[in-house]
């Protein structure tokens, strides 16, 4: 199954105005036929490789991303230790 990573560049500019960093929006989806995921960092399993598509972007608008069929575990950290 087709995996796409990319990183919301709107969440982090969001997030810029946020006062604190638990109040902060997880910034890196992995979407897939099946689920979108959110999360802080993404583990790939296996091959995987970056696309840079300006004429084609994503339906969410997204110019670059990885693409995998290997597993994505996806992860929101708790953020205290960042405070």
């Amino acid at each position: 199954m087709l995996t796409r990573i990319h990183v919301n560049q709107h969440v982090i500019r969001r997030n810029n105005k946020k006062p604190s960093v638990k109040e902060m929006d997880p910034p890196i989806s992995a979407k897939n036929y099946k689920s979108n995921q959110y999360g802080d960092f993404v583990y790939i399993d296996g091959p995987c490789r970056v696309v840079y598509s300006p004429t084609k972007p994503l339906p969410c608008g997204a110019k670059v991303w990885i693409e995998t069929e290997a597993g994505v575990r996806v992860h929101a950290t708790n953020k205290d230790w960042l405070a």
